[in-house]
């Protein structure tokens, strides 16, 4: 992604984040890193500025610990959030659409990078075979058509994880985030890591 965020949509994405508590400049763009599911990380000489341009508007305050300084939202920088929320559900959108974007890129280069895992694992283990007399301790078949399962089911769970979070954060700019789907998520979450440890052994 060349360009992000239009003009003014950072700084206000950085007045949300801030809503949570007080955060670091690391903090700040490692969850953006996060929001965006690592598929753009801002640089400091772009975040830094913006936090320095809303300390001098009276937006957050900073507190200097040591060498790391922690911002702050301020009362201001609150109601003009709250001036906002329109604006940041749609932002929020915008990124959802734009991580679902990228994780559909993503899942087509894993889909591909897969299947040419799979003919590897196969000649693998055909050489395994072939070897196993001699090389008693050379890997055999089940044992690298399993590594290429793992592989492949940690990136489901990669790619369950960031659209779920998507989903969240757009819904949470609209306070539409609540305690059946918390529930519901947990409820899910427990019963799915059950039910593949049975599958397990």
């Amino acid at each position: 992604m060349v360009k992000v965020f239009a003009h003014g949509q950072l700084r206000l994405y950085l007045l949300a984040l801030l809503e949570d508590g007080p955060r670091h400049g690391y903090e700040l763009i490692t969850a953006l890193t996060d929001r965006f599911g690592g598929t753009y990380r801002p640089s400091a000489g772009t975040v830094y500025p913006r936090l320095a341009r809303l300390e001098e508007e009276g937006l957050v305050e900073r507190s200097d610990e040591g060498r790391k300084a922690t911002y702050t939202l301020t009362a201001a920088g609150r109601a003009e959030l709250d001036e906002r929320r329109g604006e940041l559900a749609h932002l929020e959108a915008e990124i959802a659409e734009t991580v679902r974007e990228h994780a559909t890129q993503v899942r087509d280069d894993v889909r591909a990078a897969m299947r040419g895992l799979r003919a590897d694992l196969a000649s693998a283990a055909q050489r395994a075979r072939d070897a196993a007399a001699s090389q008693p301790g050379a890997p055999d078949r089940d044992r690298v058509a399993s590594h290429g399962r793992r592989v492949e089911a940690e990136v489901m769970v990669r790619r369950f994880g960031d659209e779920v979070r998507a989903d969240l954060r757009r819904a949470d700019a609209a306070g539409g985030v609540d305690a059946l789907t918390v529930e519901t998520l947990r409820t899910v979450l427990d019963t799915a890591l059950r039910t593949m440890r049975a599958t397990l052994r």
